[in-house]
Protein backbone atom coordinates (compact mmCIF):
# COMPACT_ATOMS: atom_id res chain seq x y z
CA UNK A 1 0.00 0.00 0.00
CA UNK A 2 2.02 3.01 -1.31
CA UNK A 3 -0.17 6.50 -0.64
CA UNK A 4 -0.77 8.81 -3.68
CA UNK A 5 1.14 11.42 -2.06
CA UNK A 6 4.46 9.29 -1.36
CA UNK A 7 7.28 9.76 -3.70
CA UNK A 8 9.04 6.19 -3.78
CA UNK A 9 11.81 5.84 -6.53
CA UNK A 10 10.89 3.23 -9.15
CA UNK A 11 13.94 0.84 -8.32
CA UNK A 12 13.36 1.06 -4.74
CA UNK A 13 12.52 -2.49 -3.70
CA UNK A 14 9.47 -2.53 -1.50
CA UNK A 15 8.38 -6.00 0.19
CA UNK A 16 4.70 -7.71 0.73
CA UNK A 17 2.72 -6.26 2.74
CA UNK A 18 4.28 -3.42 3.65
CA UNK A 19 3.10 0.26 3.79
CA UNK A 20 4.07 3.79 3.01
CA UNK A 21 1.81 6.66 3.91
CA UNK A 22 0.88 9.80 2.88
CA UNK A 23 4.42 12.36 1.55
CA UNK A 24 7.02 9.43 2.46
CA UNK A 25 10.00 9.92 0.30
CA UNK A 26 11.86 6.34 -0.46
CA UNK A 27 14.74 7.04 -2.77
CA UNK A 28 16.42 4.45 -5.46
CA UNK A 29 19.10 2.33 -3.26
CA UNK A 30 16.57 1.26 -0.40
CA UNK A 31 14.61 -1.65 0.88
CA UNK A 32 11.62 -1.72 3.10
CA UNK A 33 11.15 -4.95 4.03
CA UNK A 34 7.57 -7.25 3.98
CA UNK A 35 5.16 -5.55 6.46
CA UNK A 36 6.84 -2.58 7.29
CA UNK A 37 5.08 0.48 7.54
CA UNK A 38 6.53 4.05 6.92
CA UNK A 39 3.65 5.95 8.62
CA UNK A 40 3.83 9.75 7.00
CA UNK A 41 6.55 12.31 6.49
CA UNK A 42 9.15 9.75 6.69
CA UNK A 43 12.36 10.21 4.48
CA UNK A 44 14.72 7.25 3.72
CA UNK A 45 17.35 7.11 1.25
CA UNK A 46 20.99 6.03 0.89
CA UNK A 47 21.47 2.28 0.54
CA UNK A 48 19.06 1.74 3.55
CA UNK A 49 17.45 -1.48 4.36
CA UNK A 50 14.24 -1.30 6.69
CA UNK A 51 13.41 -4.78 7.98
CA UNK A 52 10.09 -6.81 7.90
CA UNK A 53 7.43 -5.65 10.34
CA UNK A 54 9.60 -2.10 11.31
CA UNK A 55 8.12 0.98 12.06
CA UNK A 56 8.64 4.41 11.60
CA UNK A 57 6.48 7.20 12.81
CA UNK A 58 6.56 10.87 10.69
CA UNK A 59 8.98 13.05 10.34
CA UNK A 60 11.99 10.68 11.01
CA UNK A 61 14.97 10.74 8.72
CA UNK A 62 17.03 7.48 7.50
CA UNK A 63 20.08 7.19 5.87
CA UNK A 64 20.58 10.38 5.60
CA UNK A 65 24.71 11.40 4.83
CA UNK A 66 27.11 11.14 7.05
CA UNK A 67 27.28 14.80 9.07
CA UNK A 68 31.32 13.37 9.74
CA UNK A 69 33.51 16.11 7.81
CA UNK A 70 35.80 13.10 6.43
CA UNK A 71 32.34 11.89 5.01
CA UNK A 72 32.69 12.51 0.85
CA UNK A 73 29.87 10.60 -0.71
CA UNK A 74 31.37 7.19 -0.55
CA UNK A 75 29.22 4.19 -0.85
CA UNK A 76 27.91 3.04 2.95
CA UNK A 77 24.98 1.47 4.44
CA UNK A 78 22.21 2.22 7.09
CA UNK A 79 20.23 -1.17 8.18
CA UNK A 80 17.24 -1.35 10.30
CA UNK A 81 16.12 -4.63 11.98
CA UNK A 82 12.79 -6.07 12.01
CA UNK A 83 10.41 -5.12 14.41
CA UNK A 84 11.95 -2.13 15.51
CA UNK A 85 9.78 0.90 16.03
CA UNK A 86 11.23 4.66 15.68
CA UNK A 87 9.30 7.04 17.05
CA UNK A 88 9.02 11.21 15.78
CA UNK A 89 11.58 13.10 14.77
CA UNK A 90 14.32 10.46 15.06
CA UNK A 91 17.82 10.83 12.47
CA UNK A 92 19.89 7.46 11.75
CA UNK A 93 23.02 8.57 9.43
CA UNK A 94 24.47 6.73 6.99
CA UNK A 95 28.27 5.58 7.83
CA UNK A 96 31.70 7.42 6.52
CA UNK A 97 33.91 4.81 4.87
CA UNK A 98 33.29 2.67 2.00
CA UNK A 99 31.40 0.09 2.07
CA UNK A 100 30.69 0.66 6.32
CA UNK A 101 27.57 -0.05 7.89
CA UNK A 102 25.32 2.16 10.43
CA UNK A 103 23.20 -0.51 11.73
CA UNK A 104 20.18 -0.88 14.09
CA UNK A 105 18.85 -4.50 15.29
CA UNK A 106 15.64 -5.99 16.00
CA UNK A 107 13.05 -5.52 18.00
CA UNK A 108 14.42 -2.28 19.81
CA UNK A 109 12.94 1.15 20.36
CA UNK A 110 13.82 4.62 19.77
CA UNK A 111 12.00 7.15 21.32
CA UNK A 112 11.01 11.09 19.88
CA UNK A 113 14.03 12.89 18.86
CA UNK A 114 16.98 10.06 19.10
CA UNK A 115 20.05 10.77 17.50
CA UNK A 116 22.30 7.67 15.65
CA UNK A 117 24.99 9.23 14.12
CA UNK A 118 27.59 7.73 11.70
CA UNK A 119 28.81 3.93 12.17
CA UNK A 120 26.97 3.47 15.64
CA UNK A 121 26.25 0.21 16.01
CA UNK A 122 23.09 -0.82 18.26
CA UNK A 123 21.75 -4.25 18.85
CA UNK A 124 18.83 -5.88 19.71
CA UNK A 125 15.98 -5.21 22.12
CA UNK A 126 17.34 -2.08 22.44
CA UNK A 127 15.69 1.22 24.33
CA UNK A 128 16.48 4.58 23.86
CA UNK A 129 14.12 7.29 25.35
CA UNK A 130 13.58 10.66 24.08
CA UNK A 131 16.43 12.75 22.93
CA UNK A 132 19.36 10.66 23.95
CA UNK A 133 22.06 10.93 20.70
CA UNK A 134 24.80 8.63 19.86
CA UNK A 135 28.11 10.13 18.54
CA UNK A 136 29.87 8.36 16.05
CA UNK A 137 31.28 4.84 16.05
CA UNK A 138 29.19 3.76 19.36
CA UNK A 139 28.59 0.34 20.26
CA UNK A 140 25.59 -0.79 21.70
CA UNK A 141 25.20 -4.45 22.67
CA UNK A 142 22.09 -6.11 23.30
CA UNK A 143 19.10 -5.04 26.40
CA UNK A 144 20.53 -1.68 26.36
CA UNK A 145 18.46 1.24 28.34
CA UNK A 146 20.04 4.52 27.93
CA UNK A 147 17.77 7.27 29.53
CA UNK A 148 15.99 10.76 27.92
CA UNK A 149 18.47 13.65 27.05
CA UNK A 150 21.51 11.44 27.55
CA UNK A 151 24.69 12.17 25.02
CA UNK A 152 26.68 9.69 24.25
CA UNK A 153 30.88 10.44 23.25
CA UNK A 154 31.91 8.94 20.05
CA UNK A 155 33.63 5.53 20.27
CA UNK A 156 31.89 4.64 23.61
CA UNK A 157 30.72 0.97 23.58
CA UNK A 158 27.97 0.05 26.55
CA UNK A 159 27.48 -3.71 27.43
CA UNK A 160 24.49 -5.51 27.13
CA UNK A 161 21.56 -5.04 29.89
CA UNK A 162 23.43 -1.82 31.04
CA UNK A 163 21.05 0.79 32.61
CA UNK A 164 21.90 4.49 31.88
CA UNK A 165 19.94 7.20 33.87
CA UNK A 166 18.55 10.37 31.95
CA UNK A 167 20.16 13.15 31.57
CA UNK A 168 24.02 12.09 32.07
CA UNK A 169 26.90 12.38 30.08
CA UNK A 170 28.50 9.28 28.78
CA UNK A 171 32.62 10.05 28.26
CA UNK A 172 33.70 6.19 28.94
CA UNK A 173 32.52 2.55 28.24
CA UNK A 174 30.40 1.31 30.30
CA UNK A 175 30.15 -2.42 30.90
CA UNK A 176 27.95 -4.31 30.84
CA UNK A 177 24.73 -5.33 33.38
CA UNK A 178 26.09 -2.08 35.15
CA UNK A 179 23.78 0.55 35.85
CA UNK A 180 25.02 4.54 36.05
CA UNK A 181 23.80 8.36 35.77
CA UNK A 182 25.23 11.67 35.89
CA UNK A 183 27.51 13.97 34.27
CA UNK A 184 29.48 12.65 34.28
CA UNK A 185 28.58 9.40 34.76
CA UNK A 186 29.20 7.31 37.40
CA UNK A 187 28.62 3.61 38.47
CA UNK A 188 25.53 2.89 41.28
CA UNK A 189 26.26 -1.07 41.10
CA UNK A 190 24.14 -3.91 38.93
CA UNK A 191 21.41 -3.00 36.99
CA UNK A 192 19.75 -4.87 39.22
CA UNK A 193 15.95 -4.69 38.44
CA UNK A 194 16.64 -5.22 34.56
CA UNK A 195 18.40 -8.50 35.72
CA UNK A 196 15.88 -9.92 37.29
CA UNK A 197 13.08 -8.88 34.94
CA UNK A 198 15.61 -10.75 32.27
CA UNK A 199 15.35 -13.84 34.72
CA UNK A 200 18.78 -13.75 35.57
CA UNK A 201 19.25 -16.79 38.22
CA UNK A 202 20.17 -15.54 41.67
CA UNK A 203 23.62 -17.43 41.35
CA UNK A 204 24.69 -15.54 37.88
CA UNK A 205 23.63 -12.41 39.84
CA UNK A 206 25.65 -13.07 42.71
CA UNK A 207 29.02 -13.88 40.71
CA UNK A 208 28.26 -10.89 38.86
CA UNK A 209 28.15 -8.70 41.72
CA UNK A 210 31.55 -10.37 42.74
CA UNK A 211 32.99 -9.42 39.59
CA UNK A 212 31.70 -5.83 39.63
CA UNK A 213 33.16 -5.33 43.76
CA UNK A 214 36.39 -6.57 42.22
CA UNK A 215 36.25 -3.82 39.25
CA UNK A 216 35.04 -1.17 41.35
CA UNK A 217 35.05 -1.65 44.87
CA UNK A 218 38.36 -3.66 45.37
CA UNK A 219 41.44 -0.59 44.45
CA UNK A 220 42.37 -2.37 41.70
CA UNK A 221 42.79 -1.58 38.11
CA UNK A 222 41.81 -2.95 35.11
CA UNK A 223 44.15 -5.11 34.73
CA UNK A 224 44.33 -6.51 38.26
CA UNK A 225 40.58 -6.55 38.47
CA UNK A 226 40.51 -8.95 35.33
CA UNK A 227 43.11 -11.10 36.66
CA UNK A 228 41.08 -11.67 40.01
CA UNK A 229 38.00 -12.36 37.78
CA UNK A 230 38.97 -15.20 35.93
CA UNK A 231 39.92 -16.92 39.10
CA UNK A 232 35.87 -16.75 39.88
CA UNK A 233 34.29 -16.77 36.74
CA UNK A 234 31.75 -19.92 36.00
CA UNK A 235 29.07 -18.22 33.92
CA UNK A 236 28.38 -17.44 30.15
CA UNK A 237 27.05 -13.48 31.51
CA UNK A 238 30.77 -13.00 33.66
CA UNK A 239 32.55 -13.98 30.93
CA UNK A 240 30.87 -11.59 28.57
CA UNK A 241 31.92 -8.83 31.83
CA UNK A 242 35.65 -10.12 31.80
CA UNK A 243 35.86 -9.84 27.94
CA UNK A 244 34.30 -6.74 27.99
CA UNK A 245 36.61 -4.81 29.94
CA UNK A 246 39.57 -6.61 28.62
CA UNK A 247 38.83 -5.50 25.15
CA UNK A 248 40.98 -2.92 23.03
CA UNK A 249 39.04 0.52 23.89
CA UNK A 250 39.58 4.30 22.48
CA UNK A 251 37.57 5.40 25.60
CA UNK A 252 38.40 3.19 28.56
CA UNK A 253 36.15 2.38 31.86
CA UNK A 254 33.56 4.58 33.42
CA UNK A 255 35.17 5.38 36.81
Amino acid sequence: MIHPTAIVHPKAKVGTGAEIGPFCVVGENVTVGAGAILLSHVVVNGYTTIGENAKIHPFCSIGAPSQDRKYVGEKSYTTIGARTEIREYVSIHRATGEGEVTSIGDDSLLLAYVHIAHNCRIGNNVTMSSTAQLAGHVVVEDYVTIGGQTGVHQFVRIGEHAMIGGISKIGRDIPPYVLVAGNPAKPYGLNRIGLQRADFTPDVMSELKECYNLIYRSGNNISQAAEAMRAIVTNDKSRHLLAFIEAPTERGLVK
